[in-house]
C-alpha cells in the first residue's frame, strides 16, 4: 500500500470525526431539553410514618400448659404431618427437619450437623416454652425466611398439647412454667409521643371469578409446596390419600369426593346433600377451613391472601382431563 492510500484513509477518518462533532453541536443548540412539570405516571407512595398496630400477644403458655395433654400433643404431631419431616425418638436421624428429642430448653440450632436456615440461626438462645409458643404459632413470623413451610398451629390449646409432648421427650424434662404470667406479660406497648392510632378502611373483597381472571396455576402449584399442602395431600391422578384426600379432579366434583376416605361428619353431610366443589365453595373453604366446616380435622388455618388463594384454585382446576370452565377467563 503506497503513502497516498494511507493519507486518504486518515483524511476520511478525520472528516468523519469532524462531521460527527459538528452535527452533535448543532443538534444540541437546536433541541432544548425541558423537564415536564408533572410526571407522566403518578405513583402513590404509602405513608410509612403512621404507626402500625402490633399483633395481639399470645395467651401465656404457662396457663395453657397447666391443662395440656401430652398424649393429645403426640397425636397432633401425626395429624398435622409433623412426623413427615421430623423424628422424635432419642438419637433419631434428621429428615427434612431436625430430630426433636430434647428440644425444650436446648439451643435453637440444637442438632449437630443439621443445616439450619440463617433465619433460625439468628435466634441463639434456648427453646423456652414461650419461644416455642411463638414459633409454633407462626414459624414465618417468628423467623422470617425460615425454610419451614408449616403455617403454624393457631389453636392455643392444641399448640400447648404439642409443646407439652415435646417437654416429655427428655431424660430430664424442663420444669413447666407457672400458670400465672409474669408481671406485665401481654401489656400493649405505649404508642410514641404525639402519635395517634390510624384506622384503615378494609378493602372491598374481590369475587373469586375476578381473581381467577388473572390467576397463575404455576404459582398455585408452587404455593401447595410452600404452604405444606403436599405433606397431607397427593395431586396426581390415582394418587393415594395421605392425611388428607387426593385432590386430582376435585374442582367440580362432589364434596367428600374420594371413595373410602374417612371424612369428618361435617364434610360428609355436605357431600351427601349434593354439595359440589365449585370455585366459590373452594374459595370459602381455603379461606378458613374451620369456619367453613366446624369440626374439621384439617388444622390448616387457610390462605388469607386472595391472589394466592386464586392461584391455588387455578392449579387445582388444571388437575383434570376435562377441566371445569373458568368463570373469569375466556
Amino acid at each position: 500500500m503506497d503513502s497516498m492510500e494511507v493519507n486518504k484513509g486518515i483524511a476520511a477518518i478525520l472528516v468523519a470525526g469532524i462531521t460527527f462533532f459538528l452535527a452533535g453541536t448543532i443538534g444540541a443548540n437546536l433541541v432544548t431539553e425541558q423537564r415536564p412539570e408533572k410526571t407522566a405516571i403518578k405513583i402513590d407512595v404509602p405513608d410509612t410514618s403512621a404507626p402500625v398496630a402490633a399483633p395481639a400477644p399470645l395467651p401465656w403458655i404457662g396457663a395453657l400448659l397447666a391443662k395440656a395433654d401430652p398424649s393429645a400433643g403426640e397425636a397432633d404431631t401425626k395429624k398435622l404431618g409433623c412426623v413427615a419431616c421430623h423424628t422424635f425418638n432419642e438419637g433419631g436421624k434428621a429428615g427434612v427437619g431436625p430430630n426433636l428429642y430434647g428440644v425444650v430448653g436446648a439451643p435453637h440450632g440444637h442438632m449437630e450437623g443439621f443445616n439450619y436456615s440463617d433465619a433460625l440461626k439468628k435466634h441463639p438462645g434456648p427453646w423456652t416454652y414461650d419461644e416455642l409458643n411463638e414459633w409454633l404459632h407462626q414459624p414465618s413470623a417468628y423467623a422470617p425466611g425460615t425454610r419451614m413451610a408449616f403455617v403454624g398451629i393457631k389453636n392455643d390449646q392444641e399448640r400447648a398439647d404439642v409443646i407439652d409432648y415435646l417437654h416429655t421427650l427428655s431424660t430430664k424434662p424442663e420444669d413447666l412454667p407457672s400458670a400465672t404470667p409474669p408481671a406485665g406479660y401481654g401489656a400493649p406497648a405505649a404508642p410514641p409521643p404525639g402519635s395517634a392510632p390510624a384506622a384503615a378502611a378494609a378493602p372491598a373483597a374481590q369475587s373469586i371469578d375476578s381473581l381467577l381472571a388473572s390467576a397463575d396455576p404455576a404459582a398455585g402449584e408452587a404455593d401447595t409446596k410452600k404452604l405444606g399442602c403436599v405433606a397431607c395431600h397427593t395431586f396426581n391422578e390415582g394418587g393415594k390419600p395421605g392425611l388428607g384426600p387426593n385432590l386430582y379432579g376435585v374442582v367440580g366434583g362432589p364434596q367428600a369426593h374420594e371413595q373410602g376416605f374417612n371424612y369428618t361428619d361435617g364434610m360428609k353431610a355436605k357431600g351427601s346433600s349434593g354439595g359440589k366443589w365449585t370455585y366459590d365453595e373452594l374459595s370459602k373453604w381455603l379461606t378458613s377451613p374451620s369456619t367453613y366446616s366446624p369440626g374439621t380435622r384439617m388444622i390448616f388455618p387457610g390462605i388469607k391472601d386472595p391472589k394466592e388463594r386464586a392461584d391455588v384454585i387455578d392449579y387445582l382446576h388444571s388437575l383434570s382431563h376435562s377441566p371445569e370452565p373458568l368463570p373469569g377467563k375466556s
